[in-house]
């Protein structure tokens, strides 16, 4: 079953591969013999799934996340059994992926009211005159 990341796009199960390994931390006796940490691997790089434009941005926006050789790395060793931290893997991804691939929204550049650039331009002038008159008053001593 496909995973769907949002109305357009949605990745195979074959193009997602889980490896597991021994999670660290506190677990008594059953941590030292089960692999429980799951580690999903996505090739951005190589994924049909994806128009070039969207492995731009996930290469641009997830740059920590991906390897080198162009692998998406997302890592949950949270509980304790393979089958909720994959799921929370896949959660994670999904989520990743949804936020990269959002469009951001052009900055509206906007103007300092007038009436707040008076205030900026009142207050230093009253603080330079305080310390004007500091000075003045040294002087005379």
């Amino acid at each position: 079953m496909p995973i769907q990341i949002n109305h357009r796009l949605s990745i195979p199960d074959d193009e997602i591969d889980f490896t597991f390994t021994r999670s660290g931390g506190p677990g008594g006796q059953k941590v030292n013999k089960t692999s429980t940490r799951a580690t999903l691997l996505f090739d951005v790089e190589a994924s049909p799934s994806l128009t070039d434009a969207e492995r731009a941005r996930l290469r641009q926006r997830l740059a920590t996340r991906i390897s080198k050789d162009g692998m998406l790395r997302v890592v949950s060793q949270q509980y304790r059994t393979q089958t909720a931290n994959r799921r929370a893997a896949l959660e994670r991804f999904v989520e990743l992926l949804q936020e990269a691939l959002k469009p951001r929204r052009k900055r509206k550049p906007t103007r300092v009211p007038s009436a707040v650039r008076e205030e900026r331009l009142k207050a230093k002038r009253h603080r330079s005159l305080i310390k004007r008159e500091r000075s003045r008053s040294c002087d005379t001593d």
